[in-house]
């Protein structure tokens, strides 16, 4: 681990470069299958609700298990993910942005969801990205997200071969934020790293929220 203090790096062209580096094996590497905490949510939608998924990569297999039922729509800094995204989930939507660019309309979404993905923003935007979410969410609409543990300062390390940024509050500060803007802390669960069982992938534990706009 490196920290990530040189104000002359631009670290989100740092994320957007690793990950079309690394696109192929993280394509491949990921689990082709959602685990169970996804139904925390979907057993809460009705079919063709609008979900978005920040973060997409791949698009496998979040997006591509919501796409059976919901309207999705992926978004994700790398444009290799994103053509991956688009070949591996034909029947959502995706853009390549930077999810704090992304305009969407007010209470439009049913649902947003992001997994291993807010912790590569700079944690100053972390609020602001809630923020946006709640702003875009129907009333009732619900947030399922991975977050982190620790309060750590940004720090970049070796990832899949390239050099990778992360950026984290710990749990009880994301807590405080998402209920500060208006959600209601439904559920906190543990899931893994979401890699598939071939890869020799070290132990990893990240706390799921699962939230709600009022």
């Amino acid at each position: 681990m490196k920290p990530a203090d040189d104000s002359k790096v631009n670290y989100k062209d740092l994320v957007q470069r690793g990950y079309n580096s690394c696109a192929a094996e993280y394509d491949t590497s990921r689990q082709r299958e959602a685990g169970p905490e996804l139904t925390l949510l979907t057993s809460r939608l009705r079919d063709g609700a609008t979900i978005l998924d920040v973060g997409c990569g791949a698009g496998v297999p979040i997006a591509r298990t919501l796409s059976q039922r919901f309207a999705v729509t992926g978004v994700d800094i790398s444009g290799e993910m994103i053509s991956r995204a688009r070949a591996n989930v034909p029947q959502a939507t995706f853009i390549k942005g930077d999810i704090m660019s992304v305009e969407l309309p007010p209470s439009h979404l049913d649902a947003a969801v992001a997994f291993y993905s807010i912790f590569h923003l700079p944690r100053e935007e972390h609020p602001e990205l809630l923020r946006r979410i709640y702003r875009w969410l129907k009333p009732g609409g619900y947030l399922l997200a991975t977050l982190s543990y620790l309060n750590e300062a940004p720090y970049t390390e070796d990832y899949l071969g390239v050099t990778m940024y992360w950026s984290n509050y710990g749990l009880e500060d994301y807590k405080r934020i998402i209920e500060e803007i208006g959600f209601t802390l439904l559920k906190t669960t543990v899931v893994g790293h979401g890699y598939r069982e071939e890869v020799q992938a070290s132990e990893e534990r990240h706390p799921l929220i699962f939230a709600r706009k009022a």
